[in-house]
């Protein structure tokens, strides 16, 4: 039988506690979200549902804004990280050649915007001039290049050996089918790697929605969500004040299944757990993508 040390008790309760710490939120909103609208007004819900009911799934994806919000988080997830992922590709191989005019000068002009920023309204006044705002491509075209997942590109292709160029250029392939061909079937963990970075950015990104885009059909999940957490606070608010006060307030939500409480949580298990899926088939990735951008410049 298998002596448990002090060191390994001690160990593993800790990282139980953490593992419980991680995942608690989690179980939190989805027991809220299955859970009946008055029972999640009362904020009496833990870890299991009470009054288990699908009603606010139901409700959301009834909602026609939600479901045309949901669309184009998805166009600009693929896309965008699609696009980025490429082009950084390109723009780290282009590095990555010692006779490339001008190197040292593309390196420090991309760099540049790491250090410095104009702020919000230079920003805002930016993407007006360039007919940016309140357009689909907002969300695409300022993000197709970071300087952070270029270097660490730069520094994976460094890596490869130099004989597959040569032979493939003596066999009469030019750079770009050598970049097709070779560098990008050799690199899936680092293009895997960047493609999370960047997938998880546009899915999570509300900033953008919130500030420059104004027409209601363009607005991604993340904002709409961040909308409705915030107006529905009030009326949230407002209706458990008015069950702890009794009256006909209180009968009236006694009838009903979906609260603005509830319905936010689902909203907020639908917006997360897409994201959350891709995050096992990539997770082997990670570290290798992290650990070549650390050790080497």
């Amino acid at each position: 039988m298998k002596r448990w040390s002090l060191f390994s008790i001690i160990n593993y309760s800790l990282l139980a506690l953490f593992a419980f710490c991680t995942l608690y939120p989690f179980i939190y909103v989805l027991a809220y979200s299955l859970s009946d609208g008055k029972e999640a007004v009362r904020h009496t819900i833990y870890f299991f549902p009470k009054g288990f009911t699908f009603e606010n799934y139901i409700q959301i994806f009834k909602d026609t804004k939600f479901l045309q919000a949901y669309k184009i988080t998805i166009l600009r997830t693929v896309i965008g990280t699609g696009l980025h992922v490429l082009l950084c590709a390109m723009f780290a191989y282009a590095l990555t050649k010692k006779n490339l005019p001008g190197r040292s000068l593309f390196t420090f002009f991309i760099f540049i915007p790491t250090l410095f920023s104009g702020g919000l309204i230079p920003q805002f006044i930016l993407y007006r001039e360039l007919g940016l705002n309140n357009t689909f491509w907002v969300y695409i075209l300022p993000f197709l290049y970071n300087f952070f997942n270029i270097i660490i590109m730069r520094t994976f292709f460094q890596q490869l050996p130099n004989s597959l160029e040569e032979s493939a250029k003596i066999d009469g392939c030019g750079d770009f089918q050598i970049f097709l061909r070779i560098i990008l079937p050799l690199s899936g963990p680092v293009l895997a790697t960047i493609g999370l970075f960047e997938g998880v950015f546009h899915w999570n990104d509300w900033f953008t929605g919130t500030y420059f885009v104004n027409n209601q059909a363009l607005l991604p999940v993340q904002t709409l969500l961040n909308e409705l957490l915030t107006q529905s606070q009030a009326l949230a608010n407002a209706a458990q004040n008015a069950m702890q006060s009794g009256g006909t307030t209180t009968a009236a939500m006694s009838t009903t299944t979906v609260t603005p409480e509830s319905l936010r949580m689902a909203t907020l298990m639908v917006a997360t757990v897409p994201i959350l899926c891709v995050y096992p088939f990539l997770q082997r990735f990670f570290v290798k993508g992290v650990m070549i951008g650390s050790v080497k410049g």
